[in-house]
């Protein structure tokens, strides 16, 4: 009978984890893959079972960071013992998987990450970003971490548990699986080399070069060198995973503090939260066999270590599934890719382990950031200076390590930036005067690491890493087997281990060149003929066929690294500001000599050739290591260690030592460990935060993480909501709440950039010259004209009153910066003038805006700089700078440099925080007592350097470059002239829609069919003002649009607000002429009127306001039928002539309409002076020349795919006269003021209408054109073709009686001439009088400072336009003497608040 596993899972979900299809449960609830109702994270429930909130309902199981029942797997299903039973019929275990994992599977051909999001377009984001920008760093934080391998990350997730507020700085930058190199180029570009090349055949030379933010970083030495790791995860993303706890002997060495040497076991249960967390296991019995593990088995028969031999436990996961901390990972995929990072989703780094975790609760990290030294603050506490590389700010080399930028830590410092990283930091703040012991730098080691090889043995090893592997002949992690010989020695210094290894694929195709001439190679003797021909052979086919031919010589290479002891006798020191290692006799010992035997002896016994590392074989027996350790060593006081037992910073010589100042990484070991160091580095981290966790009564939580969802946001953020500063706003602010609010924006910004993949730019400037410091003589007027700054830069000059800024310019979304009438961008980085108390400033959040039009001077732009500064005093200041760029420049290429090179500067005192002063305006006013001006200047060789940092950004190669091209674009044309606008290139209608910021959805829709069978569609919106009686209100827009423009979601104010709002259920009618399908069918106002009637009858059917109809045919739970009252309608534009035609002709009958507002026309449409022409000039009406090339429809939208024709004519409509004011580059509004003239004033859109006005529009049929163009001409409304017969008789006219009118008129309307209101105005008061029972029946407005449609799609039509109309709709309508009261809403907030008039 075949083994069985119970779980407590339903079949089907149990189907869907091993198929992968999606699944959904029975009661509803949804998940996705079986699994997750997000894969990759959300924080909620799923499957739930008993309504707890469970991840997968399973009573919360493998849902914690570190739970104490935490279901680990020593090595897979088939080898674990625990809850086996055997019997007759065959074997049953427990199945070790937690409910959110599942096996591998089968044999892969491609490995692969599992980072996933729940997104309709996965392109959006490929890979999450933990790490911050720059742009969102605050200035202080409770703690400050450095580094962010083992001992960084696990301070930043203790602390952020904690409740603090952290900051993690990490040198490198962020990278997920998928990112890590893999080919020899990638992984070229990626190396960081640095330290003293020693040669032993050429003078000593300090070397540095590379990318300072590559992953990989190689720091020459003078007998030894260190490979480690940068990036976001540190070491952890390159080290080879091996999970190996001290040996106790070796806790005891002389060298450990009292603490920890005195008191056996001590770290045992630091390894276990540390294994809880990371979670090491073997490489699981029941997969593939690895040649190199089994070679190295073989090996230690041979060396008769068999008993010492087995597999190591290894931070790589062989499961699917979520981590201890929530991340979703991979099994292996055996690539052997360990040392260069894994992109198949399976390495246990911190960065989807504690990193992530720290996230979750809230930690803020920032990459990049190259910390220099640490000084005590003068307000407490601690400031970290750091570099930081952003921005490409490293092509400034005279101001990159000189011009720092810092942050704040008010409580704690914790070092984890590794033992050579840690030990640079610790000895540059000694020299920037922090005390502490002069022991710092002295007590490295290489940690006893050697690395060999044993080339072409008789056996396949298979141990050159590929980054898609065979899936049939896999690779395996890089170490999977150790031989353990650290006890049973004289000494516990004896003891060494010896790991197979695997050379990552970058390196591959060197490594027969580098075995075959490597010196010192010590070949097998005694090799028979055959023996000799076949290593040959191995050889040839290794070099023919390629590094990965199975029975060449690479192949059959095995990989050693060992792990022992050396003298502890290395010492860091700073050489020209670098790093520089000496080891002292690593290589040269006789305890490497006997380690060297025992290889070749290993290696002897299968037939290779024993060949030494790189180093040791060319610079002088000098070894390499990856675990470098010391240099901040542990001791019982200053002069003997620089940290005490808890890792924190002794302050000399005796016990003091700095409070909160705690090394957390492998820099506080003070001897070799002859194992792999990183779980013993962890376990002391956790050690250090524990103690320090209890000194200070800090709660760290366990509470349970969940799946994160890693593409979302942390559910445990460190700063308030946007509801919550609103709450904060209506108090007095504190600066640290007007920190808050900018990080808010700027945090909505970046995020709004990146998931609309807008493209951005980026660069840094350097601006040196002379700033006045003004004295409390002087009496801080402000006076803002050149000659004052001329005068304050001669006198700073005579003082020596130097200034200097060192910022990065960086715009997230560079379509903002060239549409945004303030082209704003942020700017980050430092100020420093000596003569003002708290320098170097620290600038974050500032506003940089390019060519921002000068209201004080025509024909004027100005290049702004304006951020508010905080000094390391704590004291803030504002900056204020502006280059003027103005007519001088025109065709003078010299004036041109200096007026954008020259920058005038002024410095004020932050403003009182409820002044009024406070208020932001786009010209500069000081806010505060004016304490400096003078002027700064680019230099010629910074500009140089300014050009070189000047990098795009974007979401592909496309984007970038497009980014780069809109930029240069828009400089060129603001730099030339606004007269050189139009031929810009054309604005075509965007994929995506933003801005629509008012949704106003329909309470009802009906289809409604004129007596012609035409359909069309009436929307209803029922009354939000429920305190007065409904009354009905009809709307109809005019020709090409629809009930949008009265409903229009790109303002917050709109007309259907604003009448429900007035008690008005408000309906509009989409008609024939409108935005339907229905247009295209040489439909006419005419014909349209039929329309209009058949949704008065619905009205009046279905909607009736007057006394209530009896009617025993409805039931009791229907509505009570009314009877139907006249219907107030406003109608706009060709609606308008529409609906008169429709009274005049009788289709329509006047009884049913209580009052009519007519919108710039109604039975007189007379056109403008524009359209005029347009009907005049041509010699061929403009509708049949249309017709004629183009077809019978023209459509107001295009796009950049439209016909050659269309194409051609949009080219065309750049050329289309108008005032210089309302000129764009809009296709879409070219195409309409082409048929209908220009239907605004510009200034009355705000940009998400006119960028989006295609939404809005749809294209009219060149019958209805020709009708308009000859009613146009003729002045007044007509029937169709062919008779045309006029419809405004006098005794059509009389129809109109009894009806009360409102003609209004944009006051610059290019559409229609106000004549043509003014004409029915006339007509109407000619022949019904003015007056009607002593009210006035007719009134006729006009509306300054409007066009056309912008009476109702304006931004600020809800106070210049609907109050009017609503006025006489209500005189109408209500009873006399009525008088609308407003009340509170959501609009009256915004009324309230100027939020209205600030969209």
């Amino acid at each position: 009978m075949p083994g069985a596993v119970p779980i407590e899972v339903d079949s089907s979900l149990e189907a869907a984890q091993a198929t992968g299809v999606d699944y959904s449960n029975a009661n509803g609830t949804e998940t996705v893959n079986g699994i997750y109702k997000r894969p990759n994270g959300v924080n909620g429930v799923v499957n739930g079972v008993n309504g707890q909130e469970e991840l997968n309902g399973l009573n919360g199981l493998r849902a914690g960071t570190w739970p104490s029942n935490l279901h680990t797997r020593p090595s897979s299903r088939s080898s674990s013992s625990n809850g086996t039973i055997n019997g007759n019929t065959g074997t049953f275990a427990a199945d070790p998987h937690s409910p959110h994992e599942n096996e591998a599977g089968g044999p892969r051909s491609r490995s692969f990450a599992h980072i996933r999001t729940w997104a309709d377009d996965p392109k959006t984001s490929t890979f999450p970003r933990i790490s911050k920008p720059m742009e969102l760093m605050r200035h202080a934080y409770d703690c400050v971490v450095i580094g962010s391998g083992y001992g960084g990350g696990v301070a930043a997730a203790r602390m952020a548990r904690a409740g603090k507020h952290v900051c993690l700085l990490e040198r490198g930058k962020e990278r997920w699986p998928g990112e890590f190199p893999s080919g020899t180029g990638d992984a070229l570009d990626q190396l960081h080399y640095s330290g003293q090349i020693v040669p032993p055949w050429l003078p000593k030379k300090v070397v540095h070069g590379g990318d300072p933010t590559g992953m990989y970083h190689l720091i020459f030495g003078n007998g030894q060198n260190a490979i480690v790791g940068n990036g976001l995860g540190g070491t952890s993303l390159i080290n080879a995973n091996v999970f190996l706890e001290a040996d106790e002997e070796v806790l005891k060495f002389k060298e450990w503090p009292k603490e920890i040497k005195n008191n056996k076991g001590c770290l045992n249960e630091y390894y276990k939260k540390v294994a809880e967390v990371l979670e090491p296991e073997e490489y699981p019995h029941d997969w593939p066999k690895l040649p190199k593990l089994e070679l190295l088995k073989k090996q230690a028969e041979y060396l008769n270590m068999s008993e010492k031999f087995r597999r190591v436990k290894q931070t790589t996961r062989f499961r699917n599934g979520p981590n201890s901390c929530g991340v979703e990972m991979s099994a292996s995929a055996s690539t052997g890719q360990d040392p260069t990072g894994l992109n198949d989703g399976s390495k246990t780094t911190t960065l989807v382990t504690y990193l992530a975790d720290a996230w979750n609760w809230g930690a803020d990290m920032f990459c990049e950031s190259e910390v220099r030294y640490i000084t005590e603050a003068p307000e407490g506490g601690y400031l970290v200076y750091f570099a930081w590389h952003g921005g490409n700010r490293g092509h400034f080399k005279a101001n990159f390590h000189e011009d720092l930028m810092w942050v704040h830590a008010k409580e704690a410092v914790f070092l984890g930036a590794g033992a050579i990283g840690t030990t640079e930091i610790l000895l540059r703040s000694k020299q920037m005067g922090l005390k502490m012991s002069d022991r710092v730098g002295q007590g490295m080691s290489g940690n006893g690491d050697m690395l060999a090889f044993g080339y072409n043995t008789d056996y396949e090893v298979n141990a050159m890493g590929k980054q898609f592997p065979s899936p049939y002949h896999p690779i395996g992690p890089c170490i999977t087997g150790i031989i353990d010989n650290r006890k049973g020695h004289r000494t516990p210094l004896d003891g060494y281990v010896i790991e197979e290894g695997t050379i990552p694929g970058a390196l591959v195709p060197f490594m027969q060149a580098l075995l075959e001439l490597m010196p010192g190679s010590v070949e097998e003797t005694g090799e028979s003929l055959v023996e000799s021909v076949k290593a040959n052979l191995a050889r040839a086919g290794s070099f023919f066929l390629g590094p990965y031919f199975r029975k060449g010589a690479i192949e059959k290479t095995q990989v050693y690294l060992i792990m022992s002891h050396d003298s502890n006798q290395a010492y860091l020191t700073l050489k020209e500001d670098k790093p520089v290692l000496e080891f002292i006799g690593v290589g040269r010992s006789d305890h490497v000599k006997y380690l060297n035997h025992v290889l070749e002896k290993a290696t002897r016994a299968v037939g290779g050739t024993f060949v030494q590392n790189p180093w040791y074989s060319l610079l002088g027996q000098q070894q390499v290591t990856v675990h470098p350790i010391g240099g901040a060593c542990m001791g019982d006081s200053g002069d003997v260690g620089v940290t005490n037992h808890a890792g924190a910073v002794f302050k000399g010589d005796g016990e003091e030592v700095h409070e909160g100042l705690i090394v957390t990484d492998g820099a506080v070991i003070p001897t070799s460990l002859g194992a792999n160091p990183f779980a013993t580095i962890a376990a002391l981290a956790e050690r250090s935060l524990d103690l320090y966790a209890k000194e200070n009564k800090l709660n760290v939580s366990t509470e349970q993480n969940g799946v994160l969802d890693l593409f979302g946001s942390p559910k445990h953020p460190k700063y308030r909501r946007k509801h919550a500063l609103k709450q904060q706003l209506k108090q007095q602010r504190l600066e640290d709440d007007e920190e808050e609010d900018g990080i808010y924006h700027a945090h909505k910004s970046i995020t709004s950039a990146r998931r609309m993949k807008d493209g951005g730019f980026g660069f840094t400037e350097v601006m040196s010259g002379h700033i006045h410091r003004l004295h409390d003589k002087d009496d801080g007027s402000f006076r803002d004209t050149i000659d004052d700054y001329e005068l304050a830069n001669r006198t700073a000059k005579s003082l020596c009153e130097t200034a200097r800024f060192f910022l990065s310019v960086q715009a997230f979304n560079t379509r903002s910066v060239v549409n945004d009438p303030k082209h704003s961008a942020n700017l980050t980085g430092t100020f420093s003038c000596p003569t003002l108390e708290g320098s170097p400033f620290m600038v974050r959040r500032g506003n940089f805006n390019l060519f921002l039009v000068d209201t004080k001077a025509p024909g004027t732009r100005n290049l702004t700089y304006d951020f508010d500064m905080v000094g390391t005093s704590g004291q803030r200041l504002h900056f204020h700078g502006y280059k003027v760029v103005d007519s001088s420049v025109a065709l003078a290429p010299i004036q041109f440099w200096r007026s954008t090179s020259t920058l005038y500067v002024t410095i004020t005192e932050r403003p009182p925080k409820n002044s009024v002063d406070a208020v932001d305006g786009e010209d500069f006013c000081p806010r505060g007592k004016v304490v400096a001006q003078g002027i700064m200047r680019i230099q010629p060789r910074d500009f140089l350097s300014e050009m070189l940092t000047l990098a795009p950004t974007g979401s592909s190669i496309f984007g970038k470059v497009k980014s780069v091209a809109d930029f240069m674009t828009f400089f060129t044309r603001k730099s030339m002239s606004l007269f050189l606008a139009p031929l810009t290139p054309l604005q075509y209608p965007s994929p995506t829609y933003s801005g629509f910021v008012n949704n106003t959805p329909r309470t009802k829709a009906w289809k409604i069919t004129a007596r012609d069978g035409v359909t069309t569609s009436l929307y209803v919106w029922e009354p939000t003002n429920t305190t007065v009686e409904t009354k009905n209100l009809f709307m109809i827009p005019g020709a090409s649009v629809d009930h949008q423009i009265f409903a229009l979601p790109t303002i917050r104010f709109n007309a259907v607000n604003y009448f429900r709002r007035a008690g008005y259920r408000v309906f509009v009618t989409v008609h024939r002429i409108g935005v339907l399908m229905e247009a295209q069918n040489n439909w006419t106002t005419f014909d349209a009127r039929l329309d209009l009637r058949a949704c008065l009858e619905l009205i009046r059917k279905e909607y009736g306001t007057g006394e209530i109809i009896h009617d025993d045919s409805r039931s009791a739970s229907e509505n009570p039928r009314r009877k139907p009252e006249p219907v107030y309608t406003i109608a706009h534009c060709m609606g308008s002539v529409a609906f008169a035609t429709g009274l005049l002709d009788g289709t329509i009958p006047a009884s049913w309409i209580k009052g009519v507002t007519c919108s710039q026309v109604f039975m007189n449409p007379i056109w403008n002076c524009v359209n005029m022409i347009k009907i005049l000039s041509l010699p061929i009406p403009a509708d049949r020349l249309y017709r004629l090339f183009a077809g019978n429809w023209f459509s107001c939208s295009t796009g950049k795919n439209d016909s050659y024709v269309q194409k051609a004519l949009n080219e065309l409509l750049r050329l289309m006269p108008d005032d210089r004011k309302e000129i764009c580059n809009n296709a879409t509004c070219h195409r309409i003021s082409l048929v209908f003239a220009r239907c605004w004033n510009h200034r009355n859109l705000n940009e998400a209408t006119h960028r989006q006005i295609d939404r809005f529009f749809g294209g009219v049929n060149m019958t209805l054109l020709h009708l308009l163009m000859k009613q146009g001409f003729e002045k007044h409304v007509m029937s169709n073709g062919p008779l045309y017969e006029r419809l405004d008789t006098p005794e059509n006219i009389r129809k109109l009686e009894g009806i009360p009118f409102l003609l209004f008129v944009g006051g610059d309307n290019a559409v229609l001439s106000p004549e043509s209101t003014e004409r029915t105005y006339e007509i109407l008061t000619d022949t019904f009088g003015a007056r009607q029972d002593g009210d006035i029946q007719y009134r006729r407005r006009v509306v300054p400072d409007y066009g056309h449609l912008d009476c109702w799609m304006g931004r600020n039509a809800w106070k210049d336009v609907y109050p009017f109309v609503r006025e006489e709709v209500d005189r109408v309508v209500r009873e006399p003497g009525y008088k609308f009261k407003g009340f509170d809403d959501e609009f009256q907030a915004m009324m309230d608040s100027g939020e209205l008039l600030a969209q």
